[in-house]
């Protein structure tokens, strides 16, 4: 029975990891991009994949012969929402912050040890950068939002995460070394909010605020992205209170919180 019980443990936890491999994409992914990023074999994968799409979780793109997201996903997705309501939450400021700087905003989340991006609001400078949308998911630490969040997470939490650090950023541990993000979190516990210069993609900068709850815990953050001469020096503090704003505001309104 323990045996069984384990089994379908594994299972349950492989078909997850697939789902969210998946849905990480707005273009999906192929089978073999799949099995390299999830460590499963490819026959594996396969017949998980291919259970999930006869459930109409997973679909194929005729285009491409990518997995995508299949319409269950969006009906579970619909009846989750109501019971998490964050474009009430955040949408507003996350207009206002578009309005005011013309950067995209995002709201994302705390999942677990990533931020996963739930919210978007486009700007209106005509230049954009494409690095975050929703659902896309980020090691904590990396990008800006996430960097914002483990910023102020209890430091043995944070400690526990930085000591394992190549193996917590993956693909990301490249461009963002255990030096380079120590450095970025003191930087940003010291001005409130997180300045990435580029190190997720060249050329696309971001800044985020992190949004906690009534524990003065982060669980989640807002930010722009756009690209570097809109971040420079000069506009960052400018940004960066804008930021802080929005994300003291969101703050406010969760559930059980009061002005403190």
């Amino acid at each position: 029975m323990e045996a069984r019980t384990v089994q379908g443990t594994q299972v349950v936890g492989r078909v997850a990891r697939l789902l969210r491999l998946v849905g990480s994409r707005p273009s999906g992914a192929s089978t073999a991009r799949l099995v390299r990023e999830s460590g499963l074999t490819r026959p594996t994968a396969h017949r998980i994949l291919t259970s999930l799409a006869g459930e109409g979780l997973l679909d194929v793109d005729r285009a491409t012969g990518n997995w995508v997201l299949g319409t269950e996903v969006f009906l579970l997705g619909a009846t989750a929402a109501a019971r998490f309501p964050f474009e009430e939450l955040a949408r507003p400021s996350l207009r206002r912050l578009a309005e005011e700087s013309g950067e995209s905003a995002f709201y994302s989340i705390l999942r677990g040890s990533e931020s996963v991006c739930l919210l978007r609001e486009e700007g209106s400078f005509p230049i954009r950068s494409f690095v975050l949308r929703e659902g896309v998911r980020f090691p904590l630490g990396v990008a800006s939002a996430g960097t914002a969040m483990l910023a102020f997470m209890p430091p043995e939490q944070r400690d526990a995460l930085l000591g394992r650090w190549s193996e917590h950023a993956g693909e990301y541990a490249a461009g963002h070394t255990e030096a380079i993000v120590r450095r970025q979190l003191d930087e940003t516990r010291l001005r409130g909010y997180s300045v990435n210069p580029g190190l997720v993609l060249e050329g696309s900068w971001g800044m985020g605020a992190a949004v906690f709850d009534t524990h003065g815990s982060p669980v989640g953050a807002v930010s722009f992205t756009g690209i570097e001469p809109r971040f420079r020096a000069e506009r960052q503090p400018f940004l960066g209170r804008l930021l802080m704003e929005e994300a003291h505001r969101i703050s406010l309104r969760l559930p059980g919180a009061r002005e403190r």
